[in-house]
């Protein structure tokens, strides 16, 4: 593994674990300027995975500047055009995959819905800033780090089935999530695909952006207005259903 993938690893477990660090630090700062703890620890929260997140993607990019510049001379790398529709289709790709190891999920008994998804919908309803990490910032360092560095160094030793899901149980337990696992592997077996379907690494950023996006408006901004469609179409199933009775 080159020398500068390490360093981008490094920095994405320091910034994980720095929260130990800096909420602690920011809470006790409001506390002696007057402010209620509960309040001041999830705004200290919410500040520091701002900082922590953007400080760790700036370094991370700085790290790799010189292979981003390499990589667009590669010449077997899809055509921008072929990128783009990659790209699109990936997030229909990646949306399907996650039902359906939802589905599957629930088959095997597992709860429907994930915590980790949740934590981060409540805090963007508070605070809406959050979601340019959830959205943005968090898709961009986790497909660096989970499909470019470590399915990419696997893909080097091992057929493309191993290494997808030695990434993707990686990726459940970096999210805390190890129940749900098959979630995760089906996400990351669809951004691998797209990595190595297309050989930029864009490709998957993209499709994980647009994806992430997705979902956070479907269950924080537009919430309300599809929990009134759905309500409308009950009604209307159960109307035309009175009708053949």
């Amino acid at each position: 593994m080159k020398k500068e993938y390490w360093y981008v690893l490094i920095a994405y477990i320091g910034m994980q674990l720095s929260t130990f660090v800096g909420v602690p630090a920011i809470t006790f700062g409001g506390i002696l300027l007057g402010q209620n703890v509960e309040d001041m620890a999830v705004l200290a929260g919410v500040i520091w995975i701002v900082f922590s997140f953007a400080l760790a993607l700036l370094i991370v990019l700085l790290l790799l500047r010189n292979e981003m510049k390499s990589n667009q001379l590669d010449r077997n790398a899809s055509s921008v055009g072929a990128s783009v529709v990659w790209g699109v289709c990936g997030i229909f790709l990646a949306l399907i995959a996650q039902s359906l190891a939802a589905t599957v999920e629930s088959w095997l008994g597992i709860e429907m819905g994930s915590e980790n998804t949740q934590q981060i919908i409540s805090l963007i309803e508070s605070f809406p800033i959050v979601i340019i990490v959830s959205s943005i910032i968090g898709p961009i360092l986790e497909e660096i780090v989970f499909r470019k560095i470590i399915f990419g160094t696997f893909y080097k030793r091992f057929n493309f089935f191993l290494s997808a899901l030695f990434s993707s149980v990686i990726f459940a337990l970096a999210h805390m999530e190890i129940e749900h696992v098959l979630l995760y592997s089906a996400m990351g077996f669809t951004f691998a695909y797209l990595y190595v379907k297309t050989k930029r690494i864009l490709v998957p950023i993209f499709a994980h952006v647009a994806m992430n996006t997705f979902v956070v408006l479907v269950q924080s901004v537009f919430k309300e207005d599809l929990e009134k469609i759905i309500e409308q179409s009950e009604k209307i199933q159960s109307f035309i259903g009175g009708l053949f009775i």
